[in-house]
């Protein structure tokens, strides 16, 4: 019985191995391909931009509901409430592509790294 698992890093993609288990024991197989590398990076390139779609969005949205207000009545500043809920779920965006995701990866992956080793 052969079972194969890849495993990856979030920032280094040389970080990313396949690890191959048989019968016996785990073997640290080759590391990522250069079109796996290639597909890795892609990925992240397309989560990066993305995000700065979303913070062009956000600006541009909220500065229509800014001036709105200002033109309209300058009264409550009612647009402290999209631009603070939206903001909170930009903040987790941000987050998630630039932070969470690469430590978090590393991480799991040191985790599952020791217990194979642990295995042999």
């Amino acid at each position: 019985m052969l079972l194969s698992v890849i495993m990856w890093a979030g920032e280094n993609c040389s970080d990313i191995i396949l690890c191959t288990r048989s019968n016996g024991g785990v073997k640290m197989a080759s590391k990522m391909t250069e079109e796996e590398i290639y597909e890795e990076a892609k990925k992240r390139v397309k989560e990066k931009k993305d995000l700065y779609v979303h913070i062009v969005v956000y600006i541009c949205v909220n500065a229509f509901l800014v001036v709105t207000w200002a033109v309209t009545s300058g009264g409550f500043p009612w647009f402290v409430f999209p631009l603070c809920g939206w903001g909170i779920g930009l903040l987790f965006h941000v987050l998630d592509v630039l932070v969470w995701r690469r430590k978090s990866d590393r991480r799991a992956i040191e985790k599952e790294a020791e217990k194979l080793r642990k295995e042999q």
